[in-house]
């Protein structure tokens, strides 16, 4: 089945030259455009973004873009290729962008492509490693795209807090934010993948929706670890303002360091 899956995914993309689109059904999004943007080398973002943007097209009726690093030949979705994002373009008239990337380097018509984007202060969902989602000395003007994470997100790369792939993660809601909208429904989170440390993000210059609670084992019933890695918990979801790279717009963030391929599943 996997195999399967595999195929028709490599033909759709060939069809549709290396984007995988979805079109909207109707929805409270029908009329707007979501591109997602996948590449990384560890929790397949290539996996977890066509699930979110076929769930958000079928089930809200966003038009879903998702866009992949590819082999230099074009002929397979390379994660490993931090050079490449195959249709950057589409950003340019999108309503919304989401980003799980780690550590790209892409050149400087796709850097301007984004920086448009974020100078516009249009909105952004950033997951898991997109708090350090480029690297490399790559510059739109002043702006050094290797501080997208602390700049954009609200933090940059700390640490794996938690202990990688033995501890997973349950997102508490933070008690004096339990009423903002995002968080309408929301009563229990888990993920496998381990928390991240945050430095930057505090209440001062955002809104913590969620903590990060370190839980014994990969099970979602696992207990909380004793000691002081729960004190405190680490910031897990926030909502934040963003300065553009030009200085001259404000957007909105939502930041979350959950979601690698097995938290989306």
């Amino acid at each position: 089945m996997k195999k399967l899956l595999s195929a028709v995914l490599f033909l759709s993309l060939h069809s549709l030259q290396a984007q995988l689109h979805f079109e909207g059904k109707e929805g409270v999004g029908k009329g707007k455009k979501i591109v997602l943007l996948s590449g990384d080398e560890e929790y397949r973002s290539e996996e977890s973004n066509p699930m979110l943007g076929k769930i958000l097209s079928q089930r809200f009726g966003y038009d879903c873009t998702v866009l992949f690093s590819m082999s230099n030949d074009g002929k397979y979705i390379d994660p490993n290729n931090q050079q490449s994002m195959v249709g950057i373009e589409a950003v340019k008239d999108a309503d919304l962008m989401i980003i799980g990337t780690r550590f790209r380097q892409l050149d400087e018509a796709s850097y301007q492509v984004l920086a448009d984007y974020l100078n516009a202060g249009k909105p952004v969902i950033a997951y898991r490693t997109s708090t350090h989602a480029f690297s490399g000395d790559g510059k739109t003007e002043d702006f050094e795209w290797k501080s997208f994470g602390p700049k954009i997100v609200g933090t940059g790369w700390v640490n794996h807090h938690g202990k990688h792939k033995v501890e997973g993660t349950r997102g508490v809601v933070v008690e004096n934010n339990k009423a903002h909208a995002i968080l309408n429904g929301v009563e229990d989170v888990y993920g496998p993948s381990d928390v991240y440390g945050v430095k930057a993000v505090n209440d001062d210059n955002a809104a913590i929706l969620l903590r990060g609670q370190v839980v014994q084992t990969l099970a979602p019933d696992a207990k909380a670890v004793e000691g002081g890695k729960n004190n405190p918990m680490q910031p897990l979801a926030w909502l934040r303002e963003y300065s553009s790279p030009n200085g001259k717009a404000k957007g909105w963030t939502f930041g979350t360091t959950m979601g690698s391929s097995v938290d989306y599943l």
